[in-house]
């Protein structure tokens, strides 16, 4: 059995995970999201990746992932974003960076030039 506090919506339903591979039963989710999240979590966990990036002009832009990656591949996503400086001005929905496990790091705020 695994014990999992579900992270899809504000209520964090305490999951109950108990069985292997793809024979589970879940208890303890409030809604069809939560037993799918459970069921995710121990077959393949990923996450959104939110951080920032430097820009060309000193400042800072924060970014995301635009689909959830491989949990096991959120650091190695920082560590290329921490690489990058952003050209400005950067607009939300930008892409800052294209195919980084699958998916873009695209920017979430507005940053003027200078």
């Amino acid at each position: 059995m695994k014990k999992l506090t579900c992270i899809v919506c504000p209520l964090g339903c305490e999951i109950s995970v108990y069985g292997e591979k793809d024979n589970f039963n879940v208890t303890g989710n409030g809604c069809i999201r939560g037993k799918e999240y459970a069921i995710g979590e121990m077959t393949n966990p990923v996450r959104c990746v939110t951080t920032s990036a430097k820009c060309d002009n000193g400042k800072i832009v924060s970014v995301k992932t635009q689909n959830p990656i491989p949990k096991q591949n959120c650091k190695e996503c920082v560590e290329f974003i921490n690489k990058v400086t952003v050209k400005t001005p950067v607009k939300i929905g930008d892409i800052i960076l294209e195919n980084v496990f699958g998916t873009n790091i695209i920017a979430t705020k507005n940053i003027q030039g200078e």
